[in-house]
């Protein structure tokens, strides 16, 4: 099996070389009837960056990179501040308390979690969960950039003040930006509470819940009846 893997994805990377947007196959029962995209293979190879990233002092204290996942043609796109202990140890975004709830907050709109994409500003854990530092965000922020353009979402959703206000450039507090659509990189960006905030304040939960109605109106979504 594994060398099928690696033979196929020689084809795929020859395919890309030719010029080749996209290659269809037979029988391996994917949802878009056997169809690999050249986006979804580019955030193969953005995953195969980030885990040999040496840019900030992080990759020294990590146990591993955290580089996203999900749907790579989602319509929504979660984005994080960054991993904690239960991501760092299995390499996966919002596995912990935090992720349970965001898993809860999409599925209130009507998706499951494998319908989106979710990200996080940094790749790595900082340590002791303490705030991202600037040099880290800049380190990390060509990856965040390529996945956003690999994926081409119609709509991100930053979770939290780091989130928001690292992508819009601004120090206004996430209370005051949550419930508008802004715009980064021609997508419709929406700010809300980060479910760790939630965790711990049980109030932010109906902003978050009208925020996310919002976002299910601007895709087009029926939001089941609670």
């Amino acid at each position: 099996m594994r060398d099928m893997i690696k033979s196929m994805k020689q084809i795929i990377e020859m395919e890309k070389l030719a010029g080749v947007g996209e290659i269809v196959t037979e029988g391996l029962g994917s949802k878009d009837e056997g169809r690999v995209t050249m986006d979804e293979m580019s955030l193969v190879e953005i995953e195969k960056k980030i885990k040999k990233c040496r840019k900030c002092e992080l990759e020294k204290t990590r146990t591993n990179t955290v580089p996203g996942e999900g749907d790579p043609n989602a319509r929504l796109m979660f984005i994080g501040e960054a991993p904690g202990a239960d991501e760092d140890a299995q390499g996966r975004p919002f596995i912990g308390r935090a992720g349970q709830l965001l898993t809860k907050i999409i599925e209130s709109i009507g998706l499951k979690r494998e319908d989106v994409f979710i990200a996080n500003i940094l790749k790595c854990r900082p340590p002791g969960n303490r705030n991202p530092l600037p040099t880290e965000m800049a380190a990390c922020a060509s990856y965040l950039k390529a996945q956003i353009e690999a994926v081409r979402p119609e709509v991100i959703c930053a979770l939290g003040k780091f989130a928001a206000q690292t992508l819009l450039n601004t120090e206004t507090p996430i209370s005051k930006l949550r419930g508008e659509f802004y715009e980064y990189q021609g997508v419709k960006f929406m700010p809300t509470y980060h479910p760790a905030y939630l965790l711990r304040n049980q109030s932010g939960k109906k902003d978050v819940w009208d925020d996310m109605k919002k976002i299910a109106k601007e895709l087009g979504i029926k939001v089941p009846k609670k």
